[in-house]
């Protein structure tokens, strides 16, 4: 059996197909992690959340920012221009299910015996894994029991910096904002959710989040997406696997219970850099 991590899909179904069968994915033997935003800017959001769903416990997918801005519209918020694909999913005829089976994805998959944690997004470096774990599965609770609530708060950029006293929303939106939204942080562990670009341009207090210093999670080994510019990078025990597919880029994959190499498929690209 092999366990395979898939990087952002959003919306690009038969470039998935494409990379399963370069892998030779088998659904009966092998299985298969993503790094969420299953869905938006790509051509297919509604075939790439009925593949995925269909492969049942085989597939594990944790919520990017995508995802959840999906499930936000479907209860009647989230701010912008709604992507094409949104309403493609929202019209379907089995919109209920999936919309129902995607809410009920994680924020966070970790496994101790494989030895790996998957997020979409990133954790703030004052997080070790024991708080992780209980942060994601606190929104968790609250999407299955209130979602449209928590939707109706869950949009902004503060609190930046986590306490354990973080109650209610801001709570929750902080946890939310970490788990996919996080790319950079500060030296004093802030998160900077506003900056998008790759290190190398990157201004100099800002510190990706898997290089901060006092890390709680250092050793642990992570695999994220959310982070196109970055692209595939592996890194002090994380394995970034945003390779751009949508934008042209690629779509990457690792083999998580066995050292090889990544494996990348090569995109056309849907959408152009710089576009809404």
């Amino acid at each position: 059996m092999a366990v395979y991590a898939v990087g952002d899909v959003q919306g690009c179904r038969d470039e998935l197909l494409a990379l399963l069968d370069r892998l030779r994915f088998d659904p009966a033997l092998d299985r298969l992690w993503l790094t969420g935003d299953l869905v938006n800017r790509g051509p297919d959001s509604l075939g790439v959340l009925r593949l995925v769903r269909g492969l049942g416990a085989t597939a594990v997918a944790v919520l990017g920012n995508h995802d959840l801005h999906l499930l936000a519209v479907a209860c009647g918020h989230g701010p912008g221009r709604r992507d094409p694909g949104i309403e493609q999913v929202l019209a379907a005829p089995d919109r209920e299910e999936l919309l129902d089976w995607l809410l009920r994805r994680p924020l966070l998959h970790h496994e101790p015996a494989l030895g790996w944690t998957l997020v979409h997004a990133g954790l703030p470096p004052d997080w070790d894994l024991a708080t992780a774990v209980s942060c994601a599965r606190e929104v968790e609770s609250a999407l299955a029991g209130d979602p449209e609530s928590l939707f109706g708060s869950m949009y902004g950029n503060e609190p930046r910096r986590w306490s354990p006293t973080l109650a209610g929303v801001a709570r929750y939106r902080y946890i939310i904002n970490c788990m996919t939204r996080l790319r950079y942080v500060d030296a004093g562990g802030s998160v900077l959710l506003s900056l998008k670009g790759p290190p190398q341009q990157a201004p100099s207090f800002a510190i990706p989040w898997f290089r901060h210093p006092a890390r709680a999670t250092a050793g642990e080994r992570i695999v994220f997406g959310h982070w196109s510019t970055l692209g595939l990078n592996r890194e002090a025990g994380t394995l970034c696997l945003d390779g751009g597919c949508v934008w042209g880029g690629r779509l990457c994959a690792a083999r998580l219970d066995r050292d090889e190499p990544p494996v990348a498929l090569d995109c056309a690209g849907h959408r152009v850099p710089g576009e809404d």
